[in-house]
Parts: structure tokens; sequence; C-alpha cells
């Protein structure tokens, strides 16, 4: 399993856009064969920040939906907004405490 956290920022004025259009996109996202899992989170101090968190079952499956017709027409209007270069981290678990 591959936990995938990617880090958005936007022109202020997108930020919405962004969210509107990840919205659109976000079923599609989560049906592709790998994903187990799928979260969108919004930064507290900036509202022009998002995360995506995600769950795959390897890198991949991961792999395959960066090269996949999805991943590029979801992405491609995203991309026009950004402020800022995305950050991706690919992590394995280590340590669960519960």
């Amino acid at each position: 399993m591959i936990t995938r956290i990617v880090r958005m920022e936007f022109q202020p004025a997108h930020a919405e856009d962004f969210l509107a259009h990840f919205k659109t996109v976000a079923a599609n996202i989560r049906n592709f064969p790998g994903v187990q899992h799928l979260e969108l989170h919004r930064d507290v101090g900036q509202s022009n920040v998002f995360y995506t968190y995600s769950i795959w079952t390897g890198e991949n499956e991961l792999e395959a939906y960066r090269q996949s017709d999805l991943f590029r027409s979801a992405w491609a209007q995203a991309k026009s907004w950004f402020a800022d270069k995305p950050q991706a981290f690919s992590l394995q678990r280590e340590l669960v405490l519960e």
C-alpha cells in the first residue's frame, strides 16, 4: 500500500474554481483501478492551499494513474490555476499507534 499526499497552492482567485473542478472528477479518480481511498483537505491557515490524500494498492497502480488520460484531463485545467509547483509525497506505512 502507498499513501500519496499532494500539496497544491492555487492563485487565491481560483481556489473555489479548483474545488468545484475537483468535485466533478473525484468519483472518477476514486474509481480508478488501485485507488483504495481519496480525500481532499484544505489548509486551515491558507484557504488557497489544498492537499489530496490517497491510498493506492501499489506504486504500479499509482504510476498507471499518473500516465492515464484521466490524470491528464483532470489536471489540465487545475495546472493553469497553480500559484506554485505542487509537492507530492509517496509514503509507506511503518507504524500505527492506536
